[in-house]
């Protein structure tokens, strides 16, 4: 297959293996990686990004291919200033494990930079670190042979985004045409995931293809137990640096692209299961989203078993009405019970990013749907409306479920275990029996009264976010229904386009 296109049905993994040829020139020109390369490699991949400036008369304004590579420039800079030492061994390595990677691909960095908050440090302080994943480590890399192979992934990408109607010249003069992003993600699969955990995500990917806001697979290949899978690289901003200015038409922008990438998930029975700020990203300048890691994804209903939250309500009532928490719980002749409890715990798929489970996750539903995606939407609509990032931080499940129901309260988390089969109880005086809601702890959040109430498209995004975060799953807003939301609908770019060409003419 062509290292630059879509891969096609069947999936199958490249194996990278040494022929005779690399022998030979392995063994007269042997691959010994220095920083001097890595420095070259980045000034000459950093170097690519600029266009000259055409001679000519003035414009009115500035040509817009220009802008966009002075933006790349800009954006790209300070991506290659520095490369740790540890981080190059480990690139170095990487292109010993797989023969033929250098001659396809120049690595430039590790991607993954960003912050977190110590114990230790005062809150708002965070310290610099280079995070890297559970289960693979992503490098931002120049593709070679880009200009040899169809890259039609690149057009879809293209076509999802929302530009800018063009504006009037008053010169008509050609421009320089604009060189392509040549840049690709590298990722490279720890051999300690299972290889039926390797080939699902892959697999995924595969049948995603072509899918809007959702980052396609170029392809993958695998020497002996390496594998890496290519992907393009998307330019995007940490989510702490734009959060908190975010604009009720920002948000809207931001959720429409992701509940579309959720909407192509779902359509195919794919359930996300991580779905978070660093795993859906988004460059607030193009105001365009794409979802990656589908690492823990799997499809609905893989090794699932019958839940109660899925039987009709009359089954669901008898049920319940003949459990034993039922009838010792009316304080009439209750038993004895074991202290240490032998019999064997439930079990369900528990995977996910602490503070973005789902309550079915934390109550252990057999029966799990692509429900558990839409709550952590809600938790990323949450966080930006409170401006308070992570929004939920537990440290275990019990945890998890004290934070809900502080915000729910104890009456509605109790019915919500009920749904799945589970007993929800707690003696803790800061969790009420009626809860709070959404809008008011918004307002506490944002240190706001009844002197600031919220606007009419903040209380629109409120009630978008309670369908959102509903804590019965089967009562929770589908993606498909999400999109036709009054609250995304009404900031649709879209409906738009012809007012903001208008304003722009007359500008």
């Amino acid at each position: 297959m062509a290292a630059g296109a879509v891969a096609e049905q069947p999936f199958t993994i490249h194996e990278d293996v040494r022929t005779e040829e690399t022998e030979m020139v392995d063994e007269e020109n042997p691959l010994v990686v220095t920083e001097d390369d890595f420095a070259m490699a980045t000034e000459e991949a950093q170097g690519d990004n600029g266009q000259p400036e055409e001679e000519g008369g003035e414009e009115e304004v500035e040509d817009e291919e220009q802008e966009d590579d002075e933006e790349d420039e800009e954006y790209e800079s300070s991506d290659d200033e520095h490369v740790d030492r540890n981080v190059l061994a480990d690139m170095r390595k990487l292109i010993e494990d797989f023969p033929s990677f250098a001659k396809k691909y120049r690595l430039i960095k590790r991607i993954g930079e960003g912050w977190f908050h110590k114990p230790s440090q005062p809150p708002g302080q965070w310290a610099n670190h280079t995070s890297i994943g559970t289960f693979s480590t992503v490098y931002k890399a120049e593709d070679k042979l880009y200009d040899y192979y169809n890259n039609d992934w690149k057009d879809q990408i293209e076509a999802t985004k929302w530009t800018p109607p063009p504006v009037r010249r008053r010169h008509n003069h050609p421009s320089s045409p604009r060189r392509p992003n040549r840049y690709v993600a590298i990722k490279k699969i720890y051999v300690t995931s299972s290889p039926s955990r390797i080939f699902n995500e892959l697999d995924l990917l595969n049948d995603l293809r072509n899918c809007p806001s959702v980052c396609p697979l170029i392809t993958a290949f695998r020497h002996t137990d390496q594998v890496i899978a290519v992907l393009p690289y998307f330019r995007h901003s940490d989510f702490r640096s734009y959060f908190r200015d975010m604009t009720i038409p920002d948000i809207a922008i931001y959720l429409r692209s992701l509940f579309t990438a959720l909407k192509s998930c779902h359509e195919h029975h794919i359930l996300h299961r991580d779905i978070k700020p660093t795993n859906f990203l988004y460059d607030p300048s193009t105001q365009h989203g794409v979802l990656v890691d589908f690492g823990l994804a799997e499809r609905e209903g893989t090794e699932t078993k019958p839940c109660l939250c899925h039987e009709g309500r009359p089954m669901r009532r008898a049920r319940q009405v003949n459990s034993v928490w039922a009838q010792t719980s009316n304080g009439q002749n209750q038993p004895g019970y074991p202290k240490n409890d032998t019999r064997p715990s439930k079990r369900a798929n528990r995977a996910g990013t602490r503070g973005f489970r789902a309550p079915e996750v934390l109550f252990k539903c057999t029966e799990q749907t692509t429900a558990i995606d839409i709550w952590s939407a809600g938790v990323i609509l949450l966080t930006i409306l409170s401006k308070r990032f992570p929004f939920f931080n537990s440290a275990d499940d019990v945890e998890a479920m004290i934070e809900i129901a502080t915000i729910f309260g104890s009456r509605r988390m109790k019915a919500a275990g009920l749904l799945h089969g589970c007993v929800f109880e707690t003696t803790i005086p800061t969790v009420g029996t009626q809860g709070f809601s959404l809008e008011k702890i918004i307002l506490w959040s944002t240190c706001r009264n009844e002197d600031k109430p919220l606007t009419t498209e903040e209380k629109m995004a409120v009630s978008f976010l309670e369908r959102c975060m509903e804590l019965d799953p089967s009562r929770r807003i589908t993606a498909e229904e999400a999109l036709q939301h009054e609250f995304l609908k009404m900031h649709d770019p879209a409906s738009h386009e012809d007012d903001n060409e208008m304003d722009m003419l007359n500008a």
